[in-house]
């Protein structure tokens, strides 16, 4: 077992994870009903918004989790370090198992419909992945300015 966000996590042996490769194959043989752009661009968002519900109904409804939500004290003189120990997430609480299905399922789908777009667009996700990593470890903090 291992703590993933001041959570227990069972280790499990782990199946055999597809590649992005082979999830972005699967997705364009499974891709009949949206083959619009359009249209995919609007499933797009939506499982978006289906990802925000499904947190927002974790913190309403189930109350697993709680947001306590503030302006973040920073400061230019913390150094990296010390500056992850300052910032907050704003959550108290731990994901239930019943909102972490739900999340996942709903994640799962914005994934779809992600690679869906980027099969009709003709751009390949592992590059995409392995363009962002790159740019993140160039960049270090300074990406996400």
């Amino acid at each position: 077992m291992r703590l993933f966000h001041k959570r227990l996590v069972k280790e499990v042996e782990p199946m055999s994870a597809p590649t992005l490769n082979q999830f972005q194959q699967q997705v364009s043989e499974l891709l009949l009903r949206h083959r619009s752009l359009l249209d995919v661009m609007s499933k797009f968002g939506q499982s978006g918004a289906s990802v925000n519900r499904a947190v927002t109904k974790a913190v309403t409804d189930c109350g697993c989790i709680e947001l306590n939500a503030r302006k973040q004290q920073y400061s230019d003189e913390l150094n990296l370090e010390n500056a992850k120990e300052t910032l907050q997430s704003h959550i108290t609480g731990d994901v239930c198992e019943h909102c972490l299905e739900a999340l996942k399922s709903e994640l799962g789908r914005n994934l779809f419909y992600m690679t869906a777009l980027c099969n009709l667009l003709n751009i390949q996700l592992d590059e995409v992945i392995a363009d962002e990593y790159d740019k993140c470890s160039t960049l270090g903090l300074f990406n996400l300015t």
